[in-house]
């Protein structure tokens, strides 16, 4: 096989780390690489903050929801849109302060989430676990304001790194079928959407049944299948609209909702 599909196809997300660290030669490394990335119109509207201190991670933890890998791995690296810089450089140029919109933020939010897929990618190919966290844009305002973020900064996406000490079972994907349209969008019927998530259902319910915790978290709800276990106890619509406030709030804090 390819030996980079062979890598892509063994990406885990790891949660338990070596309590060692990782150079930061080899961290310069990999984001070298990540610096490939695609960009729009090559203006690299992202910024990338690697956090390594014990306190300052310590006041993530909570704006990352208590998750163990916050303290455990060795390194925390988040990825923001950033049109900070940009500005800085228009104002220094007598050039229009444009990029304080809704658009200018999709592009930096693009850019940064190309660029920390390629960090990732240059990671597991050196031998580190990575684990995404979306936490980092549910939680942008605390994590905006810990990391020092100036106006027209904000998280977007980050990622736990260091060496593992697990090694996660394979987490099936859908049938390409199911994400895949030849030509146009062709919609599903009640027949192919079943066919589509079946073993989803069937691989995810016994995931869930299989950890004792999770297991009784929803033996102790209402919920009767896979997909309620997303909409009722993972991704509730309540908690949903509270990111949706945040991430709204700190866009237009930072600078990024004007329209006129």
């Amino acid at each position: 096989m390819n030996a980079v599909i062979k890598q892509m196809k063994q990406h885990r997300s790891i949660r338990k780390y070596a309590d060692i660290d990782v150079s930061d030669e080899l961290i310069n490394k990999i984001l070298e690489a990540g610096a490939f990335a695609s960009s729009s119109g090559n203006m690299q509207s992202y910024s990338i903050i690697v956090t390594r201190q014990k306190e300052l991670r310590e006041k993530m933890l909570e704006a990352h929801f208590n998750q163990s890998m916050v303290m455990d791995a060795p390194v925390l690296i988040t990825f923001c849109a950033d049109f900070h810089r940009m500005r800085l450089w228009l104002a220094e140029s007598n050039a229009p302060m444009n990029f304080d919109n809704l658009m200018s933020f999709m592009i930096g939010a693009i850019d940064a989430i190309l660029v920390s897929q390629n960090v990732a990618l240059a990671a597991e190919s050196e031998g580190l676990g990575i684990c995404y966290m979306g936490t980092t844009l549910a939680s942008c305002d605390q994590i905006r304001n810990i990391l020092g973020c100036p106006d027209h900064v904000v998280p977007v996406v980050g990622f736990s790194l260091g060496y593992a000490v697990e090694s996660p079972e394979e987490r099936k994907r859908l049938p390409m079928k199911a994400l895949v349209h030849k030509e146009i969008y062709k919609d599903f019927d009640s027949t192919s959407i079943k066919e589509a998530y079946a073993e989803r259902e069937k691989l995810g319910w016994d995931r869930y049944m299989a950890v004792p915790e999770l297991k009784k978290m929803v033996e102790e709800s209402d919920v009767e299948n896979l997909a309620q276990v997303y909409t009722k106890l993972k991704y509730t619509r309540e908690s949903h609209l509270d990111y949706s406030k945040v991430v709204y709030d700190t866009l237009l804090k930072s600078g990024f909702l004007n329209t006129v």
